[in-house]
């Protein structure tokens, strides 16, 4: 047996203990404030993990244009130049900020990790994230066999370390908003289980809040029993709050970060990854993240998940995200090459991603009852509702639906105080 990651190992520890664990999503270019934000974060009132945030420089694989970044205007980076410090430098921080008590991510959002996960296991990092689909067809247009190949690669590489890190799947936050619920936890199931299929063993499965709290309930109760169900592996869910676009006033967004809260304790979620009011304007501060950090463990802290809570709907949302799953699993031999034949074919469609390896006919709309399904199924083995074509203008009001609600939320009942 390989030993627990201490990313796995404090999660469960938390959990056990009834805490949520709350995280940001927080990089920075220079080496003095990356280790200020990842202290600061250490010393929040909360229970945490840091988080190291890569630029898109880095993202890219741009070596040269992050070094000139480094050189010429590290605080105009966006995140925090991995590659371009070096190993020794990434070593150091690591081993200066991250602990048993304290285990540090490094989130990258590249579709070809090989080269950014031989540096993070030379580092010593904690633990990782992304997915060979969920880190594909978002964000560019890398073919995705060659994706597929490259993280088969380095989650090998990962697996090989005598404590593999933790590696969590993004397959649940695709597009971030407007993606039906049964294809997110279907991604993330698929997702987990080509990690597993190349040896990695602390594993989580990711989740992004979207626009009805019944329906993610449902959604979170579905990744769960259906992770248990496909998964030996040790496991945990984490939920994003939200990661559309985002309300305007502070009180909004607050409001926002406030469900999400409520529904990683309802939805029995040990991690969230939490977003803070400035999401809509700018990169947030450290002190930015730090507040956002104690208020949504402030809120989870102070939630019941006694039978007082909402309820879950029942929209057969499990039942869809396995017949996903079984039809993708049907195409191939190893989860990786389901994975590209299922595209190929129209099995696994994400709607409004225009990446040329995905069919883009299925159509995704906000219904009556507020909640995401699907207006055009494509290929894909699921039903769909039968609405009108989503227009241009159409589009725009779902992409902003969750932005006025709780905006129109706050104007007409402000909260009492910003602390």
């Amino acid at each position: 047996m390989t030993a627990t990651d201490r990313f796995t190992a404090f999660v469960d520890r938390a959990h056990a203990a009834g805490r949520l664990v709350v995280q940001p999503r927080m990089g920075f270019g220079e080496l003095r404030r990356m280790r200020a934000g990842l202290a600061a974060v250490r010393e929040a009132d909360a229970t945490t993990v840091g988080t190291v945030t890569l630029d898109s420089y880095t993202r890219c694989l741009d070596d040269g244009a992050a070094r000139r970044a480094l050189r010429d205007d590290p605080a105009g980076l966006n995140g925090f130049p991995l590659l371009a410090h070096g190993v020794p430098a990434v070593r150091a921080l690591l081993q200066d900020c991250s602990s048993a008590a304290f285990p540090v991510q490094i989130r990258h959002g590249t579709p070809r990790p090989l080269r950014l996960f031989r540096a993070m296991a030379e580092a010593g990092a904690d633990a990782t994230e992304g997915g060979p689909v969920s880190y594909c067809l978002p964000y560019g247009r890398v073919p995705l066999a060659r994706a597929v190949a490259e993280w088969s690669a380095g989650c090998e590489l990962l697996a090989a370390q005598p404590v593999p890190p933790h590696i969590e799947t993004f397959g649940g936050c695709m597009l971030g908003q407007l993606c039906p619920p049964s294809l997110l936890v279907a991604l993330a199931v698929l997702e987990a289980m080509f990690f597993q299929e190349h040896g990695l063993r602390g594993i989580s499965l990711s989740y992004a809040q979207q626009i009805h709290q019944g329906q993610d309930l449902e959604a979170l109760a579905a990744l769960r029993r259906l992770a248990g169900e496909r998964l030996s592996t040790t496991h945990h869910v984490v939920l994003y709050t939200f990661m559309g676009v985002f309300p305007r006033t502070e009180d909004g967004s607050r409001r926002l970060l406030a469900e999400s809260a409520r529904l990683a304790v309802h939805g029995g979620a040990e991690r969230l990854v939490v977003k803070t009011p400035a999401e809509a304007h700018r990169i947030p501060t450290v002190e930015e993240n730090v507040a956002a950090l104690e208020y949504a463990a402030s809120v989870a802290a102070t939630t019941s998940d006694g039978a007082d809570g909402p309820r879950a709907t029942s929209s057969g949302l499990y039942e869809e995200a396995r017949t996903l799953v079984d039809a993708a699993l049907e195409t191939g031999r190893t989860i990786g090459d389901c994975l590209v034949r299922a595209f190929a074919r129209g099995v696994l469609d994400v709607p409004y991603c225009l990446h040329p390896d995905n069919a883009n006919r299925a159509r995704a709309t906000i219904d009556t009852r507020s909640m995401l399904g699907w207006s055009r199924a494509g290929g894909m083995p699921v039903a769909a509702g039968g609405a009108a074509p989503v227009t241009a203008h159409h589009l725009t009001e779902l992409l902003t639906f969750n932005r006025r609600r709780f905006d129109s939320d706050a104007r007409r009942h402000p909260l009492r105080s910003a602390s």
